[in-house]
């Protein structure tokens, strides 16, 4: 069995197990779930002092980690969030507490984000405290898995090339404890690890984190080149050079 076979194989079980405990909203396979108790997951990490350190957070965009992009912006926080599938040449939005036009909760929501937020790239970002990402599944290492689609990772790999994170730089992932896995998952060279994961009941810190040094071009097909817009602009760049 492949790695990416023995992946699928994992978030399949995940999935299922999510579905079959009514833990997620039907439907959650192909997804970053949705879990239920994603609230109390933001509650509990806004208790951390990695959270109320923070000032600039990033986050992804999944509906799972909605709470936690609404309570940093309530809480005055900066927040970068990734635009979806990073299909635009500016692949992240800068959700700015102090000028929103909405309230932190409305604008937390990934389609209101994309109408109030600013577009911006990586090169006019500022140095991110923390991240936030969403997971199919992690185990008490911080291996995750992600839906498959490779976003999470890409994304993680530009701030890290820029130098917008480094190794005091949290990353955390919010999950229902049924994704926790006690066993070894498979990870691949350009997947990065998380130092602490929080469910709506516990707080798990992780071993020494693993970071990919940035983009690793020769792991990303010419297709997930082609349909991200940073990406491509990137390669020419480097090209050009």
């Amino acid at each position: 069995m492949t790695v990416d076979e023995k992946k699928r194989a994992v978030r399949e079980h995940v999935w299922a197990l999510l579905e079959e405990h009514r833990a997620a909203p039907a439907g959650v396979h192909g997804r970053i779930p949705a879990f239920f108790g994603a609230d109390e997951a933001a509650d509990r990490l806004a208790e951390l002092p990695e959270w109320q350190s923070a000032k600039i957070v990033k986050a992804v965009p999944d509906t799972a980690q909605q709470p936690v992009r609404a309570r940093a912006l309530d809480e005055g926080k900066l927040v970068y969030m990734a635009v979806p599938k990073l299909a635009e040449p500016r692949p992240f939005y800068l959700l700015d507490p102090d000028t929103l036009p909405v309230s932190p909760a409305e604008a937390a929501d990934k389609g209101a984000a994309a109408k109030v937020g600013q577009a911006v790239d990586v090169d006019s970002m500022r140095p991110v405290d923390l991240i936030v990402c969403g997971s199919v599944a992690v185990n008490r290492h911080g291996v995750r898995l992600g839906k498959g689609a490779g976003y999470s990772d890409i994304e993680v790999a530009f701030l890290q090339e820029a130098g917008l994170i480094g190794p005091e730089t949290t990353i955390v992932t919010t999950v229902h404890d049924l994704q926790v896995i006690d066993d070894d998952l498979p990870e691949t060279r350009h997947d990065f690890s998380v130092d602490i994961i929080v469910t709506p009941t516990t707080v798990i810190r992780c071993d020494e984190p693993r970071r990919p040094s940035g983009l690793l071009w020769d792991d990303l097909p010419a297709e997930k080149i082609a349909a991200i817009p940073a990406l491509a602009a990137r390669l020419r760049q480097q090209s050009n050079v």
